[in-house]
């Protein structure tokens, strides 16, 4: 899993932020991409990466403000374009179907393939064999949401060569191993799965949240989340602004972050009042409340969940 941030500002591009997208790299998990959100010329940004929008398998929106939809229907259609034939769910609050299919309807574009679109509830909004999305509502100046996903736990990885070594030929009995099962070589010798495989281990946990003042859905949404990405709109000292505008401050990010127990937070969504030498104020007060805290930019892609493991067996134990 990895997050590759296409657009970081808030409300209308700059020369240093594109408007809000970010995506979910599961290219390992399921082979595919998730699209969170897609503010104006979202795909101008995707040919600066190797992301194919032909892989984008789901977009879930946050809210219906412009800065976070604008680039839907160029995506929509150049994915047409591009032989994309594999059907798309897109996510996202009550308006989201009527103001795609009126903008496609009267620019006269059509779509290869077929779009499935599901209003946003609060609970679970998805579950397969590999993951479960659930969303909360937030609390911004109008309808915004955030979403909590969660890989199902992996399965314990077989240590072949020590089952070899105990005498299990290769073959369905290996597959049995794997799957807990334990086994009786053909020496009448009793194998215990628990011996030859590692323990099972947590998937990740990543919270991604839209527009929102500080709030308990935020908290609960986040908890002991591997990444929690949140919107930092406002410094520190604007904590009325914010609230007037239904944003958040850094400090309200990194509280939220803090309360939640997440492991790592990244800010995003910030504001064009702040240049890139701003970057150390807004860590400094980040970090006197989440330690763990970094600015997201655009394309930035990293190894987050590797990361988030690295900082949780840093932890003490109280932590």
């Amino acid at each position: 899993m990895q997050l590759l941030f296409l657009g970081t500002g808030a409300g209308m591009p700059s020369k240093q932020r594109n408007t809000s997208a970010l995506v979910l790299k599961l290219l390992e998990e399921r082979g595919t991409v998730w699209l969170f959100d897609c503010g104006e010329a979202t795909q101008h940004q995707i040919l600066h990466t190797t992301i194919k929008p032909r892989k984008i398998e789901k977009i879930f929106i946050t809210h219906m403000h412009g800065d976070h939809i604008f680039g839907l229907p160029g995506l929509l259609g150049s994915r047409s374009f591009q032989g994309g034939d594999e059907p798309l769910e897109i996510y996202g609050p009550s308006g989201i179907k009527e103001y795609i299919e009126m903008t496609l309807k009267l620019s006269r574009t059509h779509l290869t393939y077929s779009v499935v679109y599901h209003e946003l509830v609060e609970g679970l909004l998805f579950e397969d064999e590999l993951m479960t999305v659930e969303t909360r509502l937030l609390d911004h100046v109008i309808p915004s949401y955030g979403f909590r996903i969660t890989q199902k736990p992996l399965p314990p990885k077989l240590l072949i060569n020590k089952a070899l070594a105990l005498g299990v030929p290769k073959g369905p009995l290996l597959a049995k191993l794997k799957n807990g099962e334990d086994v009786e070589t053909l020496t009448g010798q009793l194998v215990r799965s628990q011996d030859v495989t590692e323990p099972e281990e947590r998937g990740f946990v990543v919270a991604i949240l839209g527009d929102t003042r500080f709030c308990h859905a935020a908290v609960e949404l986040s908890q002991g989340a591997d990444v929690l990405v949140h919107e930092a709109t406002f410094d520190g000292t604007a904590k009325k602004m914010a609230g007037e505008y239904g944003h958040s401050t850094v400090y309200d990010a990194a509280k939220t972050a803090r309360l939640a127990g997440a492991t790592a937070l990244i800010i995003n969504h910030i504001s064009a009042r702040f240049l890139p030498e701003d970057d150390k104020f807004l860590l400094k007060q980040m970090r006197e409340i989440q330690p763990h805290g970094f600015i997201a930019h655009d394309f930035l892609e990293l190894e987050w969940l590797q990361h988030a493991k690295k900082i949780r067996k840093k932890k003490p134990s109280h932590s």
